[in-house]
């Protein structure tokens, strides 16, 4: 089977508070993130720092805009985690709050389901 690229090429998960969004998603996945430069005031965008081969994954950026607002029912990202237990726990102590415990996918992993600062709905996949 030949690798190829990742099925999703970017996301965007949109906030209200662009700084408590920042600091959420730069706990609760250790990783630092870079502010886009836009070319209007009505757009912010922040985006996941990522130095590894973008064909193993997809980035993605937190935008605040005028036009789009945060929630639960739009896209629903999943993230990698070591073990998404542990993400889970530093997304309560980080402002967010836990929708799905951690749970068994049978043999493609677990996963858990944790609301972001904002109130986005987002997902931890792990293979613990």
């Amino acid at each position: 089977m030949q690798v190829q690229n990742n099925m999703v090429g970017w996301f965007e998960i949109h906030v209200d508070n662009m700084e408590r969004a920042k600091k959420f998603y730069q706990c609760v996945f250790s990783r630092a993130m870079i502010d886009l430069p836009s070319e209007n005031k009505e757009t912010q965008m922040c985006m996941f720092f990522s130095s590894g081969d973008m064909a193993l994954g997809a980035s993605g950026a937190l935008v605040k805009s005028n036009h789009l607002k945060p929630g639960v029912g739009g896209t629903l990202v999943y993230f990698t985690c070591e073990d998404c237990a542990n993400e889970g726990s530093r997304a309560i102590a980080n402002g967010g709050s836990l929708f799905k415990e951690k749970m068994s996918i049978g043999e493609y992993g677990h996963i858990a389901l944790v609301k972001d600062s904002e109130g986005n709905l987002i997902g931890l996949h792990s293979m613990k």
